[in-house]
């Protein structure tokens, strides 16, 4: 029969759709699983949505900080080849080959590689690890941090012996860390957190998800605080369930750096990083995230490749391979001793790295006379010649001086350091405050006896003149005078106001007759 226009148009449009879907799986299939992240490296949102995303227990703290372990001794570190059966998975055999690698003193031992040396994540070679890893003289070595695999270049934050390589203006991945004093930092940090100068990190590379946390898996929390509206969360998933080979690192409960790489092939071979991680935590790792892998996951160890990752790497394709590589971690061959560095500093790949105080190529030299602290760049204020501190800036007083700035002369009577020393001089003034003599004609000596002859001489003097004391009297004679003239004035005011009275007194005479006198009486 016939087919009917209807029937030939339901065909068409059915042949199409199929295959639409078909070109869809194969542009997912032929997507680089292991880069959840196609436009960017790591989630736009701000730092405050990963601590929101974060249990209560945690408070505002989004990363962990860890002391590294610190000693001399060799060997500077130890690798470990480990052959694991994997429990579960459809296939008959889930074997899985790879590395562990500790280093215990990571502050010296350990650096963050650009590709093919430093300028490399701004030149984007494509190189692999043992050829970025050979002129470093690493003992062993393993990719580290993601890259785009279209230009090559560097994904995240990266700070490579103390230059800061990559900022990558708070994009919120998980995060590994050295800073200067050797604390180990895993976690997501804030722009601030990375930029940070009052201990600075010496080494920084940015991975995606957070696998330990405290020593518990935490990829659960990783996703909340990692994943982005612009990320498909089927995608993301799958990135952390597919098999593949892997690259992680992390740290022991004695401060060892502990490197992880894992040989695999994605989808076939490998492991899932539910899987890396239970298999860190079952080794005694306490905080660890996970860096790159698939085609890319290489291990070298003494310059020489002992893991060749088997993803396919053909022209044109997406997938990443050996060739494409980014920041390398690198454990040197050999890294100067603390003796190199006059014991003044630490060593780091880049040469040596001086404790406050102290400066030049090996550390061997103190600030300049004046300057003190790191780098020597704060200056002194010591005064009177007093001695400055290299390291803290704190003054040394010389004899006859004290205070916290030396700017004050010994007291009287007192000479010597600390202006402890008492004088045994008769005249404390004549005595030097730096040398305790007696004979001394200094400035201050002269000042003393000055000031001492100024009250010699008033203490002599009479409190008094003559002059003084005629003052006084007189004014005393006014005030009498003042006093006894308003009295007088008093008495005359009563006579004028009450008038004068008569009275008669009969009296007798010596012959008896009576006689008659008048008296005033005042009324």
């Amino acid at each position: 029969m016939a087919t009917s226009w209807r029937q030939r148009w339901l065909l068409m449009v059915l042949t199409g759709l199929r295959g639409w879907q078909l070109g869809i799986t194969e542009a997912r299939v032929s997507t680089d699983v292991l880069l959840p992240y196609a436009e960017s490296h790591g989630p736009s949102h701000s730092h405050r949505h990963v601590r929101d995303c974060q249990a209560v227990t945690f408070g505002t703290r989004t990363f962990e900080s860890w002391p590294s372990s610190s000693h001399d001794t060799l060997p500077v570190a130890r690798s470990s080849v480990f052959i694991s059966d994997m429990p579960g998975g459809a296939e008959s055999s889930r074997w899985v080959y790879g590395h562990m690698t500790v280093v215990p003193d990571p502050l010296r031992q350990l650096s963050v590689l650009e590709p093919g040396g430093p300028g490399g994540c701004e030149e984007n070679p494509r190189v692999s690890v043992e050829e970025t890893a050979a002129p470093a003289g690493c003992l062993y070595a393993q990719n580290a941090g993601f890259f785009n695999i279209t230009s090559d270049g560097c994904l995240g934050n990266v700070v490579s012996d103390g230059r800061m390589v990559r900022d990558s203006g708070g994009v919120q991945n998980a995060q590994f860390g050295i800073r200067r004093d050797g604390t180990l930092v895993f976690g997501y940090l804030s722009q601030e957190d990375v930029l940070d100068q009052s201990n600075p990190f010496e080494q920084l590379v940015s991975g995606v998800v957070w696998l330990l946390r405290n020593g518990e898996v935490y990829i659960n929390q990783s996703l909340k605080a990692e994943c982005d509206k612009i990320v498909d969360i089927e995608l993301f998933r799958e990135f952390v369930d597919v098999r593949s080979a892997r690259t992680a690192v992390g740290h022991d409960v004695n401060g060892n750096v502990v490197m992880f790489h894992v040989d695999g092939q994605t989808h076939k071979r490998g492991m899932s990083l539910w899987e890396v991680a239970d298999f860190l935590k079952n080794n005694g790792v306490i905080n660890a995230i996970n860096l790159d892998g698939g085609g890319s996951s290489s291990f070298v160890t003494n310059g020489t490749l002992a893991s060749y990752p088997t993803d396919t790497c053909k022209p044109g394709s997406r997938w990443r391979c050996a060739r494409h590589v980014s920041t390398v971690l690198c454990v040197h061959r050999r890294r100067c001793q603390p003796a190199d560095c006059s014991g003044h500093g630490v060593c780091t790949a880049s040469g040596c790295l001086c404790a406050a105080g102290w400066r030049g190529e090996r550390c061997t030299e103190p600030c300049l006379p004046g300057y003190y602290g790191d780098g020597c760049r704060h200056t002194c204020t010591c005064f009177n010649g007093a001695f400055c501190n290299h390291d803290n800036g704190r003054c040394t007083c010389p004899p006859g001086f004290y205070g916290n700035f030396c700017e004050k002369v010994c007291p009287a009577g007192f000479y010597g350091l600390s202006c402890a020393e008492e004088c045994a001089c008769e005249d404390p003034c004549a005595c030097d405050p730096q040398t305790g003599s007696c004979n001394s004609m200094s400035n201050r000596a002269v000042q003393c006896l000055g000031r001492r002859r100024q009250k010699e001489a008033y203490r002599h003097e009479p409190y008094l003149t003559e002059q003084t004391w005629l003052i006084i009297t007189l004014t005393m004679a006014s005030l009498l005078l003042i006093r006894l003239l308003a009295h007088f004035l008093r008495a005359t005011r009563r006579w004028l106001l009450f008038g004068f009275s008569y009275t008669q007194v009969p009296l007798s005479d010596v012959k008896g007759e009576a006689l008659t006198y008048s008296f005033l009486q005042l009324h």
